[in-house]
């Protein structure tokens, strides 16, 4: 198992651990997000058991010693598993999160007291050169959690974005190639989001911020036009899984149902 570190953006590094026996055969990646800045922020820790890899590869940009955020979209063993590895390994760390977020879960979770965050709050966290600021906003059960929210670095336009674009495979880093067909292929497959006017009309909105970079938690990040790219996915989940009654009751392959309309990719 290799743990790989590459910048997506000026000063955000993806950290990615590639599992082929995950979604076969195309295998599945799980990716966190460091921003490098005067008070650096990591956006997902990943599981418990990848600590060891991932704080290796958090080493490689910044000190451990000196991560000062911890981040993730939503509670989730992939998102926030190694949450209190990272809290024991950088005494000065916090974790933010959305206000729900906190209340129904990280104020019990969390080994530190969580801060929490409102919709459109800013995070400064600095820099002499650079200065970065990250704006936490809800989306709230998109993909899935009632607590699920994304971070907007504005500096680079950057959108961390989560679970959203999810695919399989171990593509490069960042791709400018079109992700939509392969993220609407793994929805097909795992039945992630929960709600389809939710998530349309949440894509739509994110869109409005008009990244420059996708932060994807499973598969390539992208750089491009990434509101066309959201718009994009919001008419592909609208055309291939509408109505509202049918979304609800799709099948999951992850929970050993068969998933009709996915055809596994390599």
């Amino acid at each position: 198992m290799e743990t790989c570190v590459d910048e997506i953006a000026d000063g955000i590094y993806r950290i990615s651990t590639f599992f082929p026996e995950v979604a076969e055969p195309a295998g599945f990646t799980f990716n966190q997000f460091l921003i490098k800045a005067e008070e650096p922020l990591l956006f997902h820790t990943g599981m418990k058991h990848l600590f060891p890899a991932v704080s290796q590869a958090v080493g490689r940009v910044v000190p451990m010693e000196r991560l000062r955020w911890i981040a993730f979209g939503h509670v989730e063993a992939d998102e926030c598993g190694a949450m209190n590895e990272f809290l024991a390994a950088a005494p000065h760390a916090e974790v933010a999160h959305g206000l729900l977020g906190c209340q129904v879960s990280l104020n019990d979770l969390a080994d530190r007291p969580p801060r929490p965050m409102a919709h459109g709050e800013v995070l400064d966290l600095g820099g002499k050169q650079v200065r970065r600021r990250v704006r936490h906003l809800n989306t709230p059960h998109v993909p899935h959690g009632w607590d699920a929210r994304v971070l907007f670095e504005e500096t680079t336009g950057t959108l961390l974005c989560g679970d959203l674009f999810t695919h399989v495979g171990n593509g490069p880093a960042v791709t400018g190639e079109d992700l939509v067909e392969r993220a609407l292929d793994a929805e097909a497959a795992f039945r992630q989001t929960s709600c389809l006017t939710a998530a349309v009309t949440t894509l739509r909105s994110l869109a409005d911020l008009r990244p420059r970079t996708l932060a994807v938690m499973h598969g390539s990040s992208f750089h491009g036009d990434g509101g066309a790219a959201l718009h994009a996915l919001a008419d592909g989940f609208e055309r291939r899984f509408g109505p509202e009654p049918q979304f609800v009751t799709r099948h999951s392959v992850l929970a050993g149902e068969d998933a009709p309309g996915y055809v596994p990719r390599a």
